[in-house]
C-alpha cells in the first residue's frame, strides 16, 4: 500500500512539475513577446506625432482626441500608454480609468488594437506609414492634476490625456486645439509658426509639463525683469487683475533677486476660480496652475492665502522644476519615483511664499509670525510626530499623504507643514551660525549653481553638505533629530537668536479639554478623528461618532465647546453618541488643555546682534 501510494505521488509529482513548465513556459512566450513589441516600438524608425483635441460638446464633459503617427518605416505593432500620474502630484491616479470610444485606422482602413495592461494599448499597424488614433477622455473633476470639461471652459493635464509610443518619451510632437465656440487656448507651450492653436513640444517631458486651458477667460500681461508674464483667469469672481499682476510682479522679482536670473522666457500663469473651490496649485517649468475660491479675494485674509498660492509655485521655477531632488526627472510616468526629498522640495517652497511676501511688503512681519505660531500649535496637535519622520513621509506621500483617514493625525506628519518649519529653523541655525552673513538663500544657490546648472540632481547628503558650506559646522545633529528623525523640534534657542520666544496663553492652560477633533455635517456633530493620549483616546471615543448630548443636553459644536470651556480638568461629564446606530452613554473624565494658543513675544533684554539678526531676516525693527 504505501509503495502504491509513493508511485501514485511520483506520477502526480511529475504531472504537477509538467504543468508548470508549461504554464513558465507560456509566461516566458508571453514576455518575449511583450519585449518584442517593446524592442519594435524602440528599434523602429521614430514617428512623427500629431495630436487634435477637441471639444464639440462640452456638456458631456468627454475631450477627443486624435493621435496621427507616421513614419518613414513603420513597425508591425505599436504600444500607447497612459501616463499613471503627473509629476508635482504624487499618486499614482491610474489616468487610463477615464479613456472611452478606442479606436484605430490607417487611410480609413481599421487596425486591429488590444489592451494590454491597466494602461497601455497595443495597435496592430500591418506595417501602414501611418497610424490615426481616436478614443475620448471623460473630463470632469476641477483641480490642477485632473482634467475638467464642461459648457464653461476646458482644463486638462496632458499627463491625463495624450498618450506617448512606449520607450520613446524623447520624441517631438505637435498638439492642435480645436476649442468650443469662441473659447481662447492659453499653454506654456511655444506656438507653430502660422498656426492660431498648434503647439509644439520638443520631448513628453516638456509635453506632460504644459497643462491647457480653453475658455473665454480674462488675462493680463506684465514683466519681471524684462521677461513676459502672462495672468488668465477662467471663471467669475470678486478679484481685480490687474491688482493681482501687479503684486504677483513684485513676488517674482523678489525670488529672482535670490537667484539672480530668471531661467525662463516666458511665464503663464492659469487661474481657474469657482465659489467653494479649495486652494490649489500645481508647478510647470514656465507656468502654473491655479484654483482657488471665486469669492475670497476681497477677503484680505483669502487674498493674502491666494498671494501665498502665486509665491509658492512661482518659487518651484527653480526648487523642484530646476533644482531636481534625487529621483525627480527624468520621470517614470509608469511607476512611483521615490526621494526622501519632499520635505525640502516642498516644504522650503511652501517657507519661502511667506518669505517673498514679506520682502515684497505685501505682509508684515507679524502676520508672518502668526502664521508660523499657528503652524507650531497644529503641529503639537498631532501624535503622530513621534511617528513618521520627514524622510519617510516623503517616501511614502505615494500611499498616505494623499489618502489620509482618522488614524493620518496619529501616525503621520505632513511634508509640507512640518517641512516647513524645519525648514525656518534651518535658515535661523544657518544666520545664527554665520552671524547672519548667510542663509538659506545661499544653500538655494549652492543647489541650483552646483546642480542645476551642471545638469544634475542632488541627493540629501548633498542638502546636508549645501546647508553645512553655509553655516560653516557640522549640521548632523539638526538633520539627525529634525528630517531623518522624530525628536520634538527644540524651537527655542534659535527663535532666541532672533531675540523672540515662544509663549502659550496660560489661561488656556488652565482649561478643560476633550481632545476630539469635530465637525458639523448636515446638524450632526460628528467626531472627525480622535488624537493619542487626550482624554477622548483614552476614554472611548471613536471617530465616527456622533454626538447628540452632553449631560443629557442637546449637543452642537458651538454648544459643547462652550460647555467644557466652564469645566476645570478633571470634572466629569456623560456624552450619549451614536456609534453604528446605537445609543450608548460614554462617561469622560476631563484633562487639562494641552493645546494652548501660541504667539511670539520679543524676549526681555534685547542685544543688537538679536535686533540686527531680526531685521535682516525680517525686514523690520523688532
Amino acid at each position: 500500500m504505501r509503495g502504491i501510494l509513493q508511485a501514485g505521488v511520483s506520477v502526480l509529482a511529475i504531472i504537477v512539475i509538467s504543468a508548470f513548465m508549461l504554464q513558465e513556459s507560456k509566461a516566458q512566450s508571453k514576455r518575449a513577446a511583450s519585449d518584442q513589441a517593446r524592442q519594435t516600438n524602440t528599434a523602429q524608425s521614430k514617428p512623427e506625432i500629431r495630436y487634435t483635441v477637441s471639444m464639440p460638446e462640452p456638456w458631456t464633459h468627454l475631450l477627443a482626441v486624435e493621435m496621427r503617427l507616421k513614419w518613414d518605416r513603420a513597425p508591425a505593432a505599436v504600444d500607447l500608454k497612459m501616463p499613471v500620474w503627473t509629476p508635482g502630484s504624487y499618486l499614482v491616479r491610474e489616468y487610463a480609468r477615464h479613456v472611452q470610444d478606442m479606436a484605430a485606422n490607417s487611410s480609413g482602413r481599421e487596425l486591429a488594437w488590444s489592451k494590454i495592461n491597466k494602461n497601455t494599448w497595443r495597435i496592430e499597424t500591418a506595417a501602414a506609414a501611418e497610424a490615426v488614433i481616436t478614443y475620448r477622455v471623460y473630463a470632469h473633476e476641477l483641480t490642477v492634476r485632473t482634467n475638467d470639461l464642461n459648457d464653461g471652459h476646458a482644463f486638462w493635464n496632458n499627463a491625463a490625456l495624450l498618450l506617448f509610443p512606449a520607450g520613446q518619451l524623447d520624441l517631438p510632437s505637435t498638439v492642435t486645439v480645436k476649442p468650443f465656440g469662441k473659447w481662447k487656448v492659453a499653454t506654456g507651450l511655444p506656438k507653430v509658426s502660422g498656426s492660431a492653436n498648434t503647439f509644439r513640444a520638443p520631448n513628453y517631458d516638456i509635453l506632460y509639463d504644459s497643462p491647457f486651458e480653453v475658455s473665454d477667460f480674462r488675462e493680463t500681461e506684465f514683466a519681471v525683469r524684462g521677461k513676459p508674464h502672462r495672468m488668465i483667469i477662467s471663471g467669475e469672481g470678486n478679484y481685480d487683475i490687474k491688482k493681482i499682476a501687479a503684486d504677483t510682479a513684485k513676488i517674482a522679482d523678489e525670488a529672482f533677486q535670490i537667484f539672480g536670473e530668471l531661467p525662463l522666457d516666458n511665464y503663464l500663469f492659469i487661474v481657474n476660480v469657482r465659489p467653494g473651490a479649495t486652494s490649489n496649485g500645481l508647478e510647470h517649468l514656465n507656468s502654473t496652475a491655479l484654483q482657488f475660491n471665486a469669492l475670497n479675494f476681497n477677503n484680505p485674509k483669502g487674498y493674502t492665502a491666494f498671494l501665498g498660492l502665486v509665491a509658492h509655485e512661482y518659487f518651484h521655477l527653480w526648487n523642484v522644476k530646476r533644482i531636481r531632488p534625487d529621483s525627480l526627472g527624468p520621470f517614470d510616468y509608469e511607476h512611483e519615483n521615490y526621494t526622501k526629498l519632499l520635505w525640502f522640495a516642498e516644504g522650503a517652497t511652501a517657507y519661502y511664499e511667506g518669505i517673498l511676501m514679506r520682502r515684497a511688503g505685501l505682509i508684515s512681519d507679524k502676520e508672518l509670525l502668526e502664521t508660523k505660531a499657528t503652524m507650531i500649535e497644529q503641529l503639537q496637535a498631532r501624535p503622530g510626530r513621534f511617528e513618521t519622520s520627514l524622510e519617510e513621509a516623503s517616501m511614502d506621500a505615494w500611499i498616505k499623504y494623499y489618502r489620509q483617514d482618522e488614524n493620518s493625525i496619529n501616525n503621520q506628519i505632513s511634508y509640507y507643514d512640518k517641512g516647513e518649519l524645519v525648514n525656518m529653523m534651518l535658515d535661523l541655525a544657518i544666520r545664527s551660525a554665520s552671524g547672519g552673513k548667510r542663509s538659506l538663500d545661499d544653500v538655494m544657490r549652492t543647489l541650483y549653481t552646483d546642480f542645476y546648472k551642471k545638469g544634475q540632481n542632488y541627493t540629501p547628503s548633498d542638502l546636508q553638505a549645501a546647508a553645512e558650506k553655509a553655516a560653516g559646522k557640522s549640521l548632523d545633529a539638526f538633520f539627525s533629530k529634525y528630517v531623518r528623525g522624530t525628536a520634538e523640534l527644540d524651537l527655542k534657542p534659535l527663535f532666541v537668536s532672533i531675540g523672540l520666544e515662544i509663549k502659550s496663553d496660560d489661561e488656556d492652560a488652565k482649561k478643560a479639554y476633550l481632545g476630539a477633533n469635530l465637525a458639523e455635517d448636515n446638524g450632526r456633530l460628528l467626531v472627525r478623528s480622535v488624537p493619542a493620549k487626550t482624554p477622548a483616546y483614552d476614554q472611548g471615543l471613536n471617530s465616527g461618532d456622533q454626538i447628540v448630548a452632553v449631560n443629557g443636553l442637546r449637543a452642537s459644536q458651538t454648544f459643547l465647546t462652550t460647555y467644557i470651556g466652564d469645566k476645570k480638568p478633571g470634572d466629569k461629564i456623560v456624552l450619549t453618541v451614536f456609534r453604528y446606530d446605537r445609543l450608548r452613554e460614554l462617561p469622560i473624565t476631563l484633562g487639562p488643555n494641552t493645546r494652548p494658543d501660541l504667539a511670539f513675544k520679543p524676549i526681555e533684554g534685547l542685544t543688537a546682534e538679536q535686533r540686527t539678526l531680526y531685521r535682516e531676516y525680517l525686514e523690520s525693527d523688532l
